[in-house]
C-alpha cells in the first residue's frame, strides 16, 4: 500500500455517455486505482439536434472530484494533481466570459450527413488525409464544425473545447486544446503537430475558435475556486492527460515490442504504437488513422464499431422483457457450434440506426442470410463479426508498416469478454494479453504521475503498471467452423470494397 503523505491522483473519465472518477496512487510497490462516484448521461434531442447536457456532465465532475478529495484526506494523502479525459471529436462553444454558449451536439447525430463530400468540393480528400493523417470518419470534427458554421454558429462565440478540454477550462480557468485529442479534430498538420491553416481557410472555418495546442502532461493550472477550499484539494493542480481516453487507454497499456492493442469496449481501437505517422497511399487506401499519442507517440489504429452492436441489442431485447444479462448471453454463446450467419461491423447503417437488430437483419439479407431470434445466437454473430474485423484489421496493420505483430493487448471493458478475446486470438492466429480493465483511467494516472516527476518516462511508468497485473492469456486453438467462418466473411469484406 502506499505510504502516508504520499501523493495521489483524479482521473476523471467521461465515456459517451456515462463517466467516473477516481483516486489513483503509483507510489512505490502501490497501484491505486479506487472508484469514487460513477454517473449516466445519455444524449437526448434538443434545439433541433442529438446533444450532451454539459452542466450535469460538469456538476458530476465537480462532486466526484470533491468526494476523492474527501477520501485521499481520509488517508492522509495529498491530492497533485486533477486530469480528464474523454471522447472525441464532440466539441463545446464558449462566450467570452467563458459561459457555454449551448450543449455540445453529440456525434451521434445526423448534422453531418452528406458533409464529406461538401468538403472534398474545396479541399480533396486525399490532400486532407496527406496533411493530417486522420482517418475519414463522418462525425469528425472537422465535418461537424463544417455543418456547424454552415447552419450558423451563435454570435457570441469565442473560443471552441473538445469535451475534456472544456471541463479543464471550467476547473482551471484555462482555455487549451491537449494534442492528442486535437488530433482526432482532422484539423491538425501532422507535421507541425499545430492546427492547419490550409485546411481551415480552404474549407471556411474561423481559425480564432481554436485555441493553443498543449501536449499530454501539460499543466494548466490550480484548480479554481469552485473547487480549491474544498477538502483534501488544497494545492491541487490541474493536468491534461492524454485527453482522448484511447490514448490515455494506450498510455495504460503495458505493451510489449512489436505487440498491437485493441482497446475496446463501446468502440474498438485496433492499433500499434509508433514514434512517428505513417501517411502513405496504403494507409490512405484502408482509412488508417495517426492519431497523436502521449509523449511524442504516434497511435496508427482503426476504429471498429466495437460493443456497441451488442449492448444497443441488448437493450431490444431488455425492452422486450427478455433475459439478456451479459454473463447470462456469453455462457450461451460458447455452447453454439458454429455462427449462423456474419455481417460487416463497420457498415455506417450500425452507427446509430433507430433499430440495431433491424440494421443488422438488413445488411444480412442483402447478402442471403437470415437474423436469428434467440438473443445467444445473435450474439454470436456480433461477437464472430467483431473478432473476425479485428484480425482483418490486425492483418492490414502488419502489412502497411512491414512489421511482424507478435501479439495483441486487449484493454478496456471488452477485455472481460473471453470468448471475444479468445476468437480473437484464434483468428487473427496471434496470442492474446486481456487487461488492465481500467486501462484509461490507469493511463490518465500515468501521464499525471510522469508530469508530477514521481516517474521520467512513460516507460517506466508502464513498467511499474505491469509488475501489478495479471493478464488472463489466449493462445491460437483449432477451429474449423471459425477457419469456415473466416472464408464465409473476407467474401463479406470483398463486397464492401467494391
Amino acid at each position: 500500500m502506499g505510504a502516508r503523505h504520499e501523493p495521489l491522483h483524479i482521473a476523471v473519465d467521461l465515456g459517451a455517455g456515462s463517466g467516473r472518477v477516481f483516486l489513483g496512487g503509483v507510489s512505490a510497490g502501490e497501484l491505486l486505482l479506487e472508484e469514487v462516484r460513477r454517473f449516466h448521461y445519455p444524449a437526448a434531442s434538443s434545439g433541433g439536434h442529438l446533444r450532451w447536457d454539459l452542466p450535469r456532465i460538469v456538476e458530476e465532475v465537480v462532486g466526484g472530484i470533491r468526494e476523492a478529495g474527501g477520501r485521499a484526506r481520509e488517508r492522509d494523502r495529498p491530492v497533485r494533481s486533477v486530469g480528464v479525459d474523454g471522447w472525441g471529436v464532440d466539441y463545446g462553444l464558449v462566450d467570452a466570459d467563458g459561459r457555454l454558449t449551448e450543449d455540445p451536439v453529440c456525434y451521434r447525430d445526423d448534422r453531418t450527413r452528406g458533409v464529406m463530400e461538401k468538403v472534398f468540393a474545396v479541399i480533396p480528400r486525399e490532400e486532407i488525409f496527406a496533411r493530417t493523417g486522420i482517418q475519414f470518419l463522418v462525425f469528425n470534427t472537422l465535418f461537424q464544425l463544417h455543418a456547424h458554421v454552415a447552419e450558423g454558429l451563435p454570435a457570441n462565440a469565442r473560443r471552441l473545447l473538445l469535451v475534456p478540454d472544456l471541463v479543464h477550462f471550467l476547473l482551471s480557468g484555462r482555455a487549451a486544446t491537449e494534442y492528442t485529442n486535437a488530433t482526432t479534430t482532422q484539423l491538425v498538420n501532422a507535421e507541425t503537430r499545430t492546427w492547419d491553416r490550409t485546411i481551415l481557410d480552404r474549407v471556411g472555418l474561423p481559425r480564432t475558435l481554436l485555441t493553443e495546442i498543449v501536449p499530454a502532461g501539460t499543466e494548466l493550472g490550480p484548480l479554481g475556486p469552485v473547487l480549491a477550499e474544498s477538502p483534501g484539494l488544497e494545492g491541487t493542480r490541474v493536468v491534461a492527460p492524454a485527453t482522448h481516453d484511447t490514448g490515455s487507454a494506450v498510455a495504460g497499456a503495458p505493451l510489449e515490442d512489436g505487440w498491437a492493442y485493441i482497446s475496446s469496449g463501446t468502440w474498438s481501437l485496433v492499433g500499434v504504437e509508433r514514434r512517428e505517422p505513417l501517411i502513405t497511399p496504403e494507409a490512405a487506401r484502408h482509412n488508417l488513422s495517426n492519431e497523436g499519442g502521449a509523449f511524442s507517440t504516434f497511435r496508427l489504429l482503426k476504429n471498429v464499431m466495437g460493443l456497441w452492436i451488442l449492448e444497443s441489442c441488448r437493450k431490444e431485447w431488455e425492452e422486450q422483457g427478455r433475459e439478456v444479462s451479459y454473463d447470462h448471453l456469453l455462457r450461451e454463446v460458447a455452447k453454439i457450434e458454429a455462427s449462423p450467419a456474419l455481417f460487416f461491423p463497420d457498415d455506417p447503417r450500425l452507427l446509430n440506426p433507430p433499430s440495431m437488430l433491424e440494421a443488422i437483419s438488413v445488411q444480412l439479407a442483402e447478402t442471403g442470410q437470415r437474423l436469428p431470434t434467440d438473443p445467444p445466437a445473435v450474439a454470436r454473430i456480433v461477437l464472430d463479426s467483431l473478432a473476425l474485423r479485428y484480425a482483418s484489421v490486425l492483418k492490414t496493420l502488419g502489412a502497411v508498416t512491414g512489421q511482424r505483430i507478435a501479439g495483441v493487448q486487449i484493454v478496456g471493458g471488452g477485455s472481460r469478454n473471453d470468448y471475444l478475446n479468445q476468437t480473437t486470438a484464434t483468428l487473427s492466429g496471434l496470442p492474446v494479453r486481456a487487461g488492465p480493465v481500467e486501462a484509461t483511467v490507469t493511463g490518465n494516472v500515468l501521464v499525471q504521475a510522469v508530469a508530477s516527476g514521481r516517474f521520467e518516462s512513460l516507460a517506466e511508468a508502464r513498467r511499474h503498471v505491469a509488475t501489478h497485473l495479471r493478464p488472463t492469456e489466449f493462445t491460437p486453438r483449432p477451429s474449423p467452423p471459425l477457419l469456415d467462418a473466416a472464408r464465409r466473411y473476407a467474401a463479406l469484406e470483398e463486397r464492401q470494397r467494391q
